[in-house]
């Protein structure tokens, strides 16, 4: 569907409320312009609605599960009932499981450390670091990135039939690239994991704030996201799904809350008898400000609409699409193809550029936000680029000047906050950067590429 027939189109709703929307940034050229966020897929802004809320309840904040005072009793309340609207938002299962960790890295390293043992993870090459490295105690088979949706399936499907011995297996996979923003045939891979006697993890913490995620219908065995890209800020992540490997492993941290007797010996050891719920996992004083921010954004997005929020945001990649087609230097990043459905994440090159070089001009001239590098991507990044998956690189900018070629990237990311303005005029300023050049000096400061003030 073409810009002009989706801004048409009735039911693509107006952006949501976010913080941020008016700030205004100055421009290394003069003046200042409102801030165009265009990084959601590091952290999105919080939407106004979560930050609401978190201000309503914080004078009552209190301790949770501890107290008898009204305060404490309050807050465990909440925090036992975000519980609830996080299974709701994700459509668990009976008997499913809600663990509150800090991020989807926490959640997935959590569930490494509760593997069976001599569980074998298959993983494909294309993950977030969060999902590519936890799996350090189990045995690892890493699959090659994929070209379609149906070959990722294949690849899957070739991988578990040959392993060795049979045993307990994990396939860990994205929903939506941190890189291209395309969507993972997940509810097929689960199929796939499922006939091969194997469990699934579904990373969503780049599909969950823009697609309905639910755990039922993709017949998933966990997911896990972070609270950061879901519009809630406060450091909090989820991991939902199958209880029983939870409960069978060692809490993840140990202390107060994960325990539910602790007994002297006779020999002066201790005796500890652990919780079976989610608190066996969450030991410590908990995040309650940011577990309830989870629980408002849950509950906001699913007020507001997936079918609208989806429509909308379909609208903002093809303005973005259309407007980078347009410049003949850019080339975007994909596996799958151009057709490939996919959310408001889209990275890309420009020939001539350095790519620290370019998102410092978007920043220092235009106030635009992006971000560059290998997005905690390395391998992935690398064999879209082109060159050796295996050579090492660093998430920031490479120690490459303005003018020098650099293997790395550019990323622009958006969602339910963004208003037209701010992709229309990235789109204008990629057209204008490529076809004028920047229109200040830049330098390397500490392997980041800045405006140079010293003139």
């Amino acid at each position: 569907m073409s810009v002009s027939a989706i801004a048409a189109d009735s039911s693509v709703c107006a952006p949501l409320a976010v913080l941020g929307r008016d700030v205004t940034v100055p421009l290394v050229t003069g003046g200042e312009v409102t801030y165009a966020a265009l990084d959601y897929a590091a952290s999105a802004p919080a939407l106004q609605r979560v930050w609401d809320d978190v201000a309503a309840y914080a004078p009552y904040y209190g301790s949770v599960h501890r107290g008898a005072g009204y305060l404490s009793q309050l807050s465990t309340d909440l925090f036992e009932s975000s519980r609830v609207t996080v299974a709701e938002f994700l459509d668990c299962r009976e008997g499913d499981q809600v663990v509150f960790t800090r991020s989807t890295t926490d959640s997935l390293n959590l569930l490494a450390a509760a593997l069976p043992a001599d569980c074998q993870v298959f993983v494909f090459e294309t993950e977030h670091h969060a999902s590519l490295l936890p799996w350090r105690d189990a045995r690892v088979t890493y699959l090659n990135a994929p070209r379609t949706a149906d070959q990722a399936v294949a690849t899957l499907e070739r991988a578990l039939a040959d392993r060795e011995p049979y045993g307990p297996a994990l396939v860990c996979v994205t929903g939506a690239s941190n890189v291209t923003g395309e969507l993972w045939p997940v509810k097929e891979l689960a199929a796939a994991a499922h006939a091969h006697g194997a469990r699934i993890v579904l990373d969503a913490a780049q599909l969950a704030p823009h697609h309905p995620v639910s755990v039922r219908e993709l017949d998933v065995d966990w997911v896990a996201f972070s609270g950061h890209k879901l519009y809630a800020p406060f450091g909090s992540g989820v991991l939902a799904g199958r209880s029983d490997w939870l409960q069978e492993a060692e809490p993840y941290l140990a202390g107060g809350g994960a325990s539910r007797k602790v007994a002297r010996r006779t020999d002066g050891g201790v005796d500890v008898e652990w919780h079976d719920t989610a608190a066996r996992h969450e030991a410590g004083s908990p995040n309650v400000i940011g577990v309830y921010s989870i629980a408002s954004a849950c509950k906001a997005l699913t007020e507001a609409g997936f079918d609208e929020l989806v429509a909308r945001e379909n609208h903002l990649i093809a303005k973005v699409r259309e407007g980078l087609a347009e410049v003949p230097a850019v080339k975007v990043l994909s596996l799958f193809g151009d057709d490939a459905p996919r959310v408001g994440v889209i990275s890309f090159v420009v020939e001539g550029w350095n790519s620290s070089h370019f998102a410092a001009a978007l920043s220092a001239e235009y106030g635009i936000g992006v971000r560059d590098g290998l997005f905690c991507a390395h391998p992935l990044v690398r064999t879209l680029l082109g060159s050796d998956p295996q050579t090492q690189g660093e998430c920031g900018a490479p120690e490459a000047a303005p003018g020098e070629k650099s293997l790395n990237a550019i990323r622009v990311s958006f969602g339910a906050g963004t208003p037209d303005e701010h992709v229309e005029r990235f789109v204008r300023a990629v057209k204008e950067l490529v076809a004028d050049g920047a229109r200040w000096n830049y330098r390397t400061e500490d392997g980041r590429c800045v405006p140079d003030t010293t003139a």
